[in-house]
């Protein structure tokens, strides 16, 4: 007996849980496959521009996170780990190469927000710009695994769970470096503030 598509049978991709999405892109579903894009595509540029800093090459980097998800795909197990951290630890790992190819070299300019918001208000924009910038020159001065965790976390979205799976450090580790780093950039936003 032939089983219906997901039309024939009157869903789309939005009405599946995570799990059977992740099933159907692993079988070969285009729409599943576009689907999983549409739902990480953001947070993974979000994630990788931060760390690189420069929109072309995060747009680059983000389309590659996704080739080698699809090249993984088939050897994903979500008894392991989520599909998410398990993404994500996709991109981690593509940026450690990125960077071992650049010789080690580390840009974290976050430039300007324009364009990742949807939004067309110019004085919401002014302000994402001038919070962007302000949050890269505190991010200057935090050390590399809590940038990480700092980008993983407020920047992509993922939970404390999924961060420690992406850095395969345990969670107690995430929230050290979390609290370390958020204090560091906290200190650094205060002393920006006494000098203006």
């Amino acid at each position: 007996m032939r089983e219906l598509s997901l039309t024939q049978r009157g869903l789309g991709m939005a009405d599946l849980p995570r799990p059977d999405l992740v099933t159907l892109a692993q079988g070969g579903d285009v729409q599943a496959i576009g689907a999983l894009y549409d739902q990480h595509h953001q947070a993974l540029f979000r994630y990788i521009w931060a760390r690189v800093g420069e929109r072309q090459t995060a747009e680059e980097l983000t389309g590659d996170v996704f080739m080698r998800m699809l090249a993984a795909l088939p050897r994903y197990r979500p008894s392991v780990v989520p599909f998410r951290a398990w993404l994500f630890r996709i991109a981690h790992n593509l940026l450690v190469d990125h960077y071992r190819k650049e010789s080690g070299r580390v840009a974290l300019s976050l430039q300007s927000a324009e364009g990742v918001s949807d939004e067309g208000d110019p004085a919401f924009l002014v302000e994402q710009k001038l919070t962007v910038e302000r949050v890269h020159q505190a991010l200057a001065v935090v050390d590399e695994p809590q940038r990480s965790v700092i980008a993983l976390r407020f920047l992509s979205g993922l939970s404390l769970e999924e961060t420690a799976a992406v850095l395969d450090k345990s969670e107690s580790a995430v929230k050290a470096l979390q609290h370390r780093g958020l204090a560091t950039m906290r200190r650094a936003l205060a002393h920006e503030k006494v000098l203006s």
